[in-house]
């Protein structure tokens, strides 16, 4: 994120916040991983291929008995995933999080490209973690947006949070920001313990341990 706290600016161009340093950071955690999920406004503003880029990391991953990149995993309440995608083109498989009401609508467009599960009525984070458990999910990096951010944040479910902070400033008010106002837990009196802090290039990188409060 920017120092004021934003994932993006306003302009239809991504605005890259990191630097070489720092992607190759996120693609080493990536090849860590057995799982990415991002959201489905994200995939539609970014239109990302959410690979692991590095071929020495993804032939160790084969060495370890994994598929060349881990499983990808977005979530929607509408339903309204484009086909055309680079989300659904690009790495191994692809699994959808969906409620019932949009089940139908986000099967039929993807027909082939993904497995679209429900977690009923409304959107359930314990039913979707559950379901990626099953699946032999242990560890799941989650790539944003600030909307899904906030959501396992204020539900207490991240065990680790990798906050890279960018030397930039972004100061427009529409723009797509890291958080946003929830109901966190303990407040904004509760602190978080720092697992790590180191520079990253120009980047600040801090580990963060959200369910060890003070």
């Amino acid at each position: 994120m920017s120092v004021d706290g934003y994932l993006d600016d306003t302009r239809p161009e991504r605005l890259r916040l990191s630097n070489a340093e720092d992607f190759d950071r996120v693609d080493q955690v990536r090849a860590e991983s057995d799982a990415i999920l991002i959201g489905a406004n994200t995939m539609r503003r970014d239109n990302p291929r959410l690979l692991v880029n590095s071929p020495e990391r993804r032939a160790q991953r084969v060495a370890d008995g994994r598929p060349e990149h881990p499983l990808k995993v977005t979530v929607t309440a509408s339903g309204d995933l484009p086909a055309d995608l680079n989300f659904w083109h690009h790495g191994g498989d692809k699994l959808v999080f969906t409620v019932d009401s949009a089940v139908q609508r986000a099967r039929a467009t993807l027909d082939g490209l993904a497995e679209v599960v429900s977690t009923g009525a409304e959107f359930d984070w314990g039913r979707c973690l559950d379901e990626l458990g099953r699946r032999d999910v242990g560890r799941l990096m989650v790539e944003g947006g600030g909307t899904v951010h906030t959501q396992l944040m204020a539900a207490d479910l991240a065990d680790e949070v990798h906050l890279a902070v960018a030397p930039l400033l972004v100061g427009q008010t529409r723009a797509a920001r890291f958080l946003g106002a929830a109901d966190y837990p303990g407040g904004p009196t509760a602190r978080m313990k720092v697992l790590e802090v180191r520079a990253v290039g120009d980047v600040v990188f801090v580990r963060y341990a959200p369910k060890e409060r003070a």
